[in-house]
């Protein structure tokens, strides 16, 4: 990984604009901009945790490429939560509170391969959302 500048960084290393989350996300306290592989971003949102039950992440990866293979202990078996979007987890249960359970969703859009990485107490249902305002 290689911590990129920002946005307009990560668009000339993808070769086109990134596409981003178009619905408000929960307060961020930072966000981190890395080049992950040729012509493959990730974008992650440290969120405010500071108040019980809130989620500590989310990160989005785009690329022309499928993202690599996250082994995650205990994980279900991907499956479909919406058209063209599957969804798996993990329980992580030495992380603390705000980073578990991890959700994985994937789909593909406008030839970019794509992965929403959410770390805490997330609804299924705000993901989607989220995956579905991509663009």
């Amino acid at each position: 990984m290689e911590s990129l500048e920002g946005i307009a960084e990560a668009d000339a290393h993808l070769g086109r604009p990134v596409p981003l989350p178009r619905v408000a996300l929960p307060l961020t306290r930072w966000v981190d901009v890395c080049a992950v592989g040729p012509r493959a971003v990730e974008v992650s949102w440290n969120l405010d945790d500071t108040r019980a039950d809130q989620p500590g992440r989310v990160a989005l990866y785009a690329g022309a490429q499928p993202p690599p293979e996250r082994l995650l202990d205990d994980a279900t078996v991907a499956a479909p939560v919406a058209e063209g979007v599957v969804h798996r987890e993990a329980p992580l249960g030495d992380a603390q509170p705000s980073l578990r359970p991890v959700h994985e969703l994937r789909w593909q859009l406008d030839g970019l391969h794509l992965r929403l990485t959410a770390q805490g107490p997330w609804a299924i249902a705000a993901l989607v959302d989220i995956a579905r305002s991509v663009s």
